[in-house]
């Protein structure tokens, strides 16, 4: 029988690669929460990818170095930061990186690629990564073509499996009959076969499931055909400037009317907003921030749709479009200017938290990709959009493990102001290990009973009493060390700050 087919064996190499990452994985990723693991993880489906690549001679797009430097660096920040957001946003990052990875596998480029095309390559890794294993063990590999007998090692490996399920029966048999007859024999095989079946399903279990999603994004990143290139200009569906500049003049209207609003009471001054809804400035700015940014965040899709639809419109119409979405992005940065005035005002009065920082990080982005937007789509390059808000995306993504947030929440609480509300020593104690150097350097700064509250949620959490439950090697996590240890360094100052309390 002649070898198997180049193709087979490829097929068969990236089974084999999937199955040692299902191991791996199984392994490594059982440690949580992530720290390291979640690295060599990243390494090891970087290095597979690479490695696989090579091996079937692909000509990769000039897009995979830094693709791969990315998800490298996403997945160091597991180790670095302790933060729950940054940790989710790493991990989105890390789910973009690869889904648009299997696109520069494939010799596709990044740019100049329209934003629905990036939407299509993740939609096809999701969908490869679920189903693929199925179409690389049922299509791409040639059963046939595999030798059956002689004195390889497959056809032994399968020998050796057939001989042991035809031992299988015996061995039972037999076995229970020794075991009746001999309790030491009996008591030596229960003491052997002593096997946990609910922790072995869960391993067998979960590396399956890591295999299969493993073998299915490299096979729809290396074996899957390309996409077509530009299969939208082959469409001829366009929907007209009339119903599209209806909608867009009078969503103009009603962002009008709001920013007339917006002029007149939030930028007004308190007394007007007071005697206009009862409400004081910090209440009034606390109401519909999170309502404005999601009316900020949908303007984009109904912009990029607006443009996709009229793609095939003439000269004229197409500049008719633009001056309505100009202006449109121009009634938009103010009210995304009333949103950041409301948070503003919102923190000046109730203090900085996660969820309103990242809320305002969100929208210093959208307010970057909606300029980026004007300057690219609105001049007629709209295919230079969407690589450059993917950019924008991980800057900010990048800005915000330079600010190091829970650090930084500490911080602009302790110099705010406390005519309102005292600095909540309970909240700051409650955040991710970022923050517990900050905090402990603050401590002389705060009130007696702040000063027990965070003493007593530090020790709880990060102190000697812990012990190491926590720490593994595979789960190990630079800022949570840094923790343990200022924690250890000040346990006599902090139980005395305990004892100070439990005497009053």
């Amino acid at each position: 029988m002649s070898a198997p087919s180049e193709r087979t064996r490829l097929a068969l190499a990236v089974l084999g690669t999937a199955v040692a990452l299902g191991i791996a994985g199984d392994i490594l990723l059982r440690a949580t929460p992530w720290g390291l693991n979640a690295l060599l993880c990243t390494v090891g489906l970087v290095a597979a990818a690479a490695w696989t690549a090579r091996r079937r001679g692909t000509a990769v797009s000039g897009d995979a170095p830094w693709l791969a430097a990315t998800a490298l660096l996403l997945g160091s920040n597991f180790a670095a930061r302790d933060s729950t957001f940054l940790r989710a946003f790493d991990a989105i990052g890390l789910a973009i990186v690869f889904s648009l990875a299997a696109l520069s596998l494939q010799g596709v480029g990044l740019r100049g690629r329209q934003a629905w095309e990036y939407v299509r390559a993740a939609l096809a890794a999701a969908v490869s990564a679920c189903v693929g294993i199925f179409l690389l063990v049922g299509r791409e590999v040639a059963w046939t073509e595999l030798p059956r007998r002689g004195g390889g090692r497959l056809p032994q490996a399968r020998a050796a499996a057939v001989g042991a399920l035809l031992a299988l029966p015996l061995l039972l048999v037999f076995g229970g009959l020794f075991a009746s007859a001999d309790a030491v024999f009996r008591n030596l095989a229960v003491n052997l076969l002593d096997i946990d079946l609910a922790a072995a399903t869960s391993h067998t279990f979960f590396t399956a499931f890591l295999t299969a999603l493993a073998a299915g994004y490299l096979w729809g990143a290396l074996l899957r055909p390309a996409p077509p290139p530009a299969a939208s200009e082959a469409s001829r569906f366009t929907l007209g400037i009339v119903p599209v500049g209806t909608a867009l003049g009078l969503l103009d209207l009603l962002f009008l009317f709001f920013v007339v609003i917006q002029l007149r009471y939030l930028f007004g001054g308190a007394e007007l907003v007071q005697g206009a809804t009862g409400l004081t400035y910090a209440e009034y700015a606390r109401r519909g921030f999170f309502e404005l940014v999601t009316a900020s965040a949908l303007v984009l899709p109904i912009l990029l749709a607006a443009e996709w639809a009229l793609r095939r419109e003439p000269h004229a119409a197409q500049r008719a479009f633009r001056y309505l979405a100009g202006l449109l992005l121009v009634l938009l940065a103010v009210v995304m200017a009333s949103a950041l005035r409301r948070m503003q005002l919102y923190v000046d009065e109730f203090g900085l938290s996660e969820i309103r920082l990242y809320s305002s990080a969100f929208m210093v982005y959208l307010a970057g990709v909606f300029v980026w937007f004007g300057w690219t789509a609105l001049r007629g390059r709209p295919r230079r959009f969407a690589f450059g808000a993917l950019v924008q995306g991980f800057a900010v993504l990048a800005g915000l493990h330079l600010l190091n947030p829970d650090a930084f929440i500490v911080r602009t609480n302790l110099e705010r102001p406390a005519a309102h509300r005292p600095f909540d020593a309970a909240y700051a104690a409650s955040l991710s290990a970022d923050a517990v150097p900050t905090l402990l350097a603050a401590l002389p700064r705060l009130d007696e009973t702040e000063q027990c509250r965070a003493a007593r949620r530090l020790l709880s959490r990060w102190g000697p009493a812990r012990g190491r439950d926590h720490d593994d090697w595979r789960n190990w996590n630079l800022a949570r060390e840094r923790a343990r240890a200022a924690v250890r360094e000040h346990a006599a100052s902090l139980r005395a700050l305990l004892c100070t309390e439990a005497n009053r």
